[in-house]
């Protein structure tokens, strides 16, 4: 008979879009949606994909980038797993600057925006469920 091991079962965390994340996404290339989806599906799990790193200029916000190369063009899915209510996607895009790996200002600019509203979203999420409980 074959040895049992215990897994414990992984509580799918919840995935949140921000802004126009997901129906950018949807315009990347196949192979990049699945990769990109793959580090979203782990990020769920609590795990972390190989391909994600931490992007520069987030410090302590736990904002992660995977960046993908396809046919001569690079893309990026940028998300948070800092938030208690889940992992909230916040920008996709395919790499403009021709200035080495750099991310052009606007994209920063509203990662930062999109964060500040994941941030804010994730407080509401956590006051009703706290009022759902008192009751």
């Amino acid at each position: 008979m074959p040895k049992q091991v215990y897994r414990p079962r992984l509580k799918r965390r919840d995935l949140y879009w921000v802004g126009s994340t997901r129906s950018d996404l949807k315009e990347f290339p196949a192979e990049v949606k699945k990769a990109m989806g793959h580090a979203l599906d782990l990020a769920q799990l609590g795990e972390k994909s190989p391909d994600a790193k931490p992007m520069k200029g987030f410090r302590g916000a736990g904002v992660l980038e995977v960046v993908e190369d396809f046919d001569r063009d690079t893309y990026r899915a940028v998300y948070t797993v800092q938030l208690s209510t889940g992992v909230y996607a916040l920008h996709a895009f395919q790499k403009k600057s021709h200035k080495g790996n750099k991310t052009d200002k606007h994209d920063i600019d509203l990662i930062r925006i999109r964060l500040a509203a994941a941030q804010l979203e994730d407080e509401k999420r956590v006051g009703a469920a706290t009022a759902r409980s008192a009751k």
